[in-house]
């Protein structure tokens, strides 16, 4: 890249490479160690020179977007529920759709003075639980995952953002033993082994999302596990792939649970199922 270029030549030649303009200007932003979404400062100061540095930063960062590395791990960022989370390699990047399932999560939990308790299984970087917890300060917020390197993200995160949840190591809910909860929320894996989509996730961590030939090998498993693990009259959501509804909603009906249905995301598109475990059985 030539050292000599202004911000607008360099986003110019980055776009004729191939990448997408938006990406570009946030990648430039970070270059230049401003907020990666002020985009109007980067149009009125589209003239400046790029400084050498910038320069260097912004060609490597460039290379590896083209390459397929999501934004948020070139930024170390990702925003979810308005919480600033940490990512990396370890984790997965959070989706604005898992927002769908935390709010589910939040309508159910019981207001104060009940002290209700919610568990995240999978939790990743902490997204669902940390948002709950934000929210809902009251709420006993529990957090687990399988992957020990995940957990150091999330508990890192919980840290930086002052918010308390109780995290453990284990698969799903072997590791809560004997624990009860009023809403059980996860986004497991639920890609089928196979996916031409996975292609592109190729920087993301395969075993937090591919579950079987169909995708819903862990949802059967936490649907047919979680009434051990609810308390009576409590929720299981389950997010899921955008043509998985129906068969997650049948899976929460042949085990049992009631009121079962699904809730769209911001595009339309049924995001998450989930129903309540009868009172009594």
């Amino acid at each position: 890249m030539n050292t000599e270029q202004n911000l607008r030549d360099a986003l110019t030649e980055v776009q004729q490479q191939g990448l997408d303009r938006l990406d570009a200007q946030m990648l430039l932003l970070l270059a230049l160690g401003r907020d990666m979404n002020d985009r109007a400062w980067l149009l009125a100061h589209d003239t400046d020179p790029l400084p050498a540095g910038a320069a260097e930063r912004f060609t490597e960062r460039v290379r590896r977007r083209l390459a397929g590395e999501p934004v948020a791990y070139l930024a170390g960022a990702k925003a979810f529920f308005g919480l600033q989370l940490q990512v990396d390699p370890r984790v997965l990047v959070p989706r604005p759709d898992t927002e769908t399932l935390v709010q589910w999560a939040l309508d159910l939990l019981a207001p104060p003075p009940a002290q209700p308790g919610f568990l995240d299984l999978g939790t990743g970087s902490g997204a669902i639980a940390l948002a709950v917890k934000s929210q809902r300060p009251d709420v006993a917020v529990t957090a687990t995952d399988a992957s020990a390197d995940a957990l150091t993200v999330a508990r890192t995160n919980a840290e930086r953002l002052g918010l308390a949840v109780d995290f453990h190591a284990g698969s799903w809910l072997q590791a809560v033993p004997g624990q009860r909860f009023d809403v059980i929320a996860s986004n497991p894996p639920y890609i089928a082994e196979g996916d031409p989509h996975l292609a592109a996730l190729g920087h993301e961590p395969i075993s937090a999302l591919t579950s079987g030939c169909d995708g819903l090998d862990d949802i059967r498993a936490l649907i047919a596990s979680a009434p051990a693990a609810l308390a009576a009259g409590g929720w299981l959501l389950l997010e899921h792939g955008h043509e998985q509804a129906a068969a997650v909603r049948a899976l929460l009906v042949q085990q049992g649970f009631g009121q079962v249905a699904s809730r769209c995301d911001l595009a339309g598109i049924e995001r998450c199922s989930g129903g309540i475990w009868p009172q009594q059985r």
